[in-house]
């Protein structure tokens, strides 16, 4: 609840002028002090209505509160700005339970509701650490370091279950062990044996027929793989942060139980598969499938409805606010398991990484769902960043975008014969925007190399004047975005004639 207008306008311009970095820093560690000092402390205002609610709550319960009437003190407007940096809630009641912030006067009856302000009470609360971590992948590991680093109390908790050779995965998650890693090495042994049957054209002469081992690459990829887990586990340990190869689940508020899973053999799979090349359709019966389309998310067997925290239930995943928090306001979710996010493993450390700087170093920054790059590594590279153009039209509407396109031939396909219409490139522009980029892709050669500096300068407000203006390197893929001239409304043709 803001203060009385009058007040308030004399405060804050007094603020404006005097509270240097340094006073900052300094009422920051006063906050925190009074916080971890007091097992209830409440940000008030003696005038406001909801904060005389809470009071009157936790008298009724019999609790002595830490209370700080912002209207009351000389710097209660400081007060007030500095702890909205550090809980990202601008409104008064603000309330503190044994160091866990609770949140308004809502959020502090609604866990009074469901018992969980009952749980936060207790004497002892006894915490063995300040934070913990379910799944070792890349915004578990990003988060579990950086609170660290900001010198908490950090353990990591990480299971996979074997498959049914007995497979087992190291720490890293999906990125290391099945995903980003071993995906762009197999790419690139696509792309040398591509470069195999382009090599005779540009006069490279061999005899011998050419063949490749399976057995040898994917042990130069595993051993690569074995490497980086190794990596991440003596990272934790130099960071002191408390490792377990277990499987965590909630049994109830803030208290998790640590069922290393046993090993064995899946039920039986019934596997239908169609041609997309004809009627043929294959049936069979299988313990193993190695070919799957999506992954599961695996929240349903972690006690989370014991705490309550909601879950997509046909999906699994976990809807969060704009700071990655749960309805539960101690549980955060971060990485592929959060509903209506991209599956991205940089997405999901930049996101960890700026959760334990919000929680545990005053920080603000959130992370920025949108303007992300990515690629994906098939035989012809897609990369993008930005909103897709159906997106695009859906925020900004269709009349106040221009797309600009064009079909482009790599240089290096010339000599080689192949297609010379398969590259595209395309830039969606928001006309009441100075023409700013919002949407950037490309279909070519290398598009993540291409993406990676793109989206950098998307970052800095990137504008189609700005693309004019830049100086390309011939003969590159990435020139193509220096020299965009035909929109997609113009309707004229956009395919390559020559060099």
């Amino acid at each position: 609840v803001p203060s009385p207008p009058g007040r308030r306008a004399r405060l804050s311009a007094a603020v404006t002028s005097r509270l240097s970095s340094a006073a900052r820093e300094e009422l920051r560690r006063r906050l925190l002090g009074l916080i971890e000092g007091h097992r209830v402390v409440i940000f008030s205002k003696s005038y406001c209505p909801h904060s005389t609610r809470v009071k009157e709550l936790f008298s009724s319960l019999g609790v002595e509160c830490n209370i700080l009437e912002l209207d009351q003190v000389d710097d209660g407007v400081s007060v007030q700005e500095v702890l909205s940096e550090l809980t990202n809630q601008r409104t008064v009641p603000n309330i503190f339970v044994n160091k866990v912030h609770v949140g308004g006067c809502d959020r502090t009856f609604q866990a009074h509701q469901s018992g969980l302000l009952q749980k936060l009470l207790q004497d002892d609360p006894a915490y063995d650490y300040d934070l913990i971590v379910i799944g070792g992948g890349s915004g578990g590991l990003s988060c579990a370091q950086e609170a660290a680093v900001l010198g908490r109390k950090v353990l990591v908790l990480d299971f996979v279950v074997p498959s049914p050779q007995g497979t087992s995965w190291g720490l890293g998650g999906t990125c290391v062990n099945v995903g980003c890693i071993p995906k762009k090495l197999m790419h690139q042994a696509a792309l040398l044996g591509q470069a195999l049957t382009d090599s005779r054209k540009f006069g490279w002469e061999y005899s011998q027929q050419v063949k490749h081992n399976w057995g040898t690459m994917t042990e130069a990829i595993q051993n690569h793989i074995g490497s980086l887990n190794w990596g991440y586990r003596l990272s934790l340990r130099e960071k002191t942060v408390a490792y377990i190869n277990s499987y965590g689940e909630f049994v109830e508020h803030h208290k998790i139980k640590v069922q290393q899973l046993e090993k064995g053999s899946p039920g039986k799979l019934k596997v239908v598969a169609k041609s997309t090349e004809g009627p043929e359709t294959i049936e069979g019966v299988y313990n193993t499938v190695l070919l799957a389309i999506g992954r599961d998310s695996c929240t349903k067997k972690m006690g989370l409805e014991k705490i309550g925290v909601k879950i997509n239930e046909k999906s699994g995943k976990i809807p969060v606010n704009d700071v990655e928090q749960t309805n539960v306001p101690y549980v955060y979710a971060v990485g592929d398991v959060l509903e209506g996010k991209p599956e991205l493993t940089p997405i999901a450390v930049q996101a960890g990484k700026l959760l334990a700087r919000r929680l545990f170093g005053g920080r603000l920054e959130k992370c920025d769902y949108v303007n992300v790059p990515t690629v994906v590594f098939t035989p012809l590279e897609y990369g993008c960043c930005g909103y897709s153009e159906e997106r695009a039209v859906e925020v900004y509407q269709k009349e106040n975008l221009e797309v600009y396109h064009t079909l482009f031939w790599p240089l290096e396909w010339t000599v080689a014969c192949r297609d010379n219409n398969t590259c595209y490139a395309k830039i969606i522009c928001n006309k009441l925007d100075d023409d700013r980029v919002i949407g950037f892709h490309v279909l070519g050669p290398n598009a993540g190399e291409i993406i990676q500096g793109f989206a950098a300068a998307m970052k800095c407000g990137l504008t189609k004047q700005l693309l004019d203006d830049t100086i390309g390197i011939h003969p590159t893929c990435a020139e193509v975005f220096t020299t965009l001239q035909v929109t997609k409304a113009s309707g004229l043709d956009i395919t390559q004639k020559g060099c």
